[in-house]
């Protein structure tokens, strides 16, 4: 059995998720629960749990705030929270994952397998570190978490020239550094970066405009040439939104 606490400020959304935990985690024995940063630095240290459901928003601070004062800690967290849009393109970037409420049960089946099946607290520290630094860090200073076959990496993604798709892996190129080729589709790294100034100018690449040098026009196909002298096809039907795009830098 896994033992668990659960920490979250509302009453009945935490009576709620502890009901569904209990009815579709039979593996999670729920030892605690607390409604409060401070309460759940109490409860996690009286009860030592191995995972921690965590809301992201209480009213004496944050999920995250309760993780920084508890470091270094050796359980695996499940964060839960209310709002869609607060910290979700942390948790992305981090790749930490992450339920929204209401809990969903297959929602947090998956969570709790993963949480399980993690392959040590050292990848997690990394993982939460990044986090912690994603917070803190201004928007053009963000840092990407990537998984290769072997290895957890965290880049800067400034550092990013481009990416490529090849089917479902994607591969990272970087201005001062070797490649990475991580097991992700381009489409989830599209919706992640492109708020950070880059573009998909074809179905297989996205390129960070910041390393964009040039744009060569041509009767075989259009071609933008980045920095660092690659070649990237763009297009037809991307070509009018690039152009755009350009007309705004």
């Amino acid at each position: 059995m896994v033992r668990a606490v659960v920490i979250d400020d509302m009453d009945g959304i935490r009576k709620d998720n502890v009901a569904l935990i209990k009815a579709h985690c039979p593996n999670v024995s729920i030892i605690g629960q607390a409604d409060s940063v401070e309460s759940g630095i109490a409860l996690i240290k009286q009860v030592a749990p191995e995972l921690v459901f965590l809301d992201v928003e209480m009213p004496d601070g944050t999920g995250f705030d309760l993780l920084q004062k508890l470091k270094p800690f050796d359980f695996k967290v499940i964060f839960v929270t209310g709002y869609e849009d607060f910290a979700i393109r942390a948790f992305r970037f981090s790749a930490i994952d992450y339920l929204l409420k209401p809990l969903r049960a297959t929602d947090l089946v998956e969570a709790v397998q993963k949480a399980e099946e993690s392959l040590n607290n050292e990848v997690l520290e990394l993982k939460l570190n990044n986090l912690f630094a994603n917070l803190e860090r201004p928007k053009n200073l963000q840092k990407l978490v990537l998984k290769t076959t072997d290895k957890i990496y965290s880049v800067n993604i400034q550092d990013i020239v481009h990416c490529e798709s090849d089917k479902n892996y994607t591969t990272f190129h970087f201005i001062n550094a070797p490649q990475l080729v991580v097991s992700t589709n381009l489409k989830e790294y599209d919706t992640m970066l492109t708020p950070y100034q880059f573009f998909r100018t074809h179905k297989s690449h996205l390129i960070n405009m910041a390393y964009f040098d040039h744009f060569v026009k041509s009767e075989g196909g259009n071609t933008i040439v980045m920095k660092n002298k690659t070649s990237i096809p763009l297009s037809v039907r991307k070509k009018d939104e690039f152009l755009i795009l350009l007309d705004q830098l």
